[in-house]
């Protein structure tokens, strides 16, 4: 029996394909053992248990884009949030693909 794929990991593959036709240097990586998206060797979004991780910066205003409920990735129980890492559910899909532009601008920036 093959299982269907889940909508939301289709709405990130989907993201991957439109972010590599902007950019060239856009790649498939893995962060935390999830998928994710690099920009040379360097990822800025990722997909984990119908949620996509972005990072977009300490104090950046996500709310500005339309987004109501976030919350920062947390990924280790002794060390506080990483607040440069913005975690956003599936119950705000619609926003993923402006946040994985606005996450890869940031990347390019910085990286060139």
């Amino acid at each position: 029996m093959i299982k269907k794929a889940e909508e939301e990991r289709l709405v990130f593959d989907d993201i991957i394909v439109k972010l590599r036709q902007k950019c060239n240097d856009i790649e498939e990586g893995n962060m935390m053992s999830s998928p994710g998206i690099k920009y040379k060797n360097k990822v800025f979004a990722f997909y984990h248990n119908k949620t996509m991780v972005f990072r977009l910066g300490k104090g950046y205003d996500i709310e500005s884009e339309g987004v109501k409920s976030h919350s920062f990735l947390n990924p280790f129980k002794t060390k506080p949030p990483m607040k440069a890492w913005f975690v956003v559910s599936a119950y705000e899909i619609e926003n993923w693909q402006n946040l994985a532009e606005i996450a890869m601008g940031i990347i390019v920036s910085e990286t060139e």
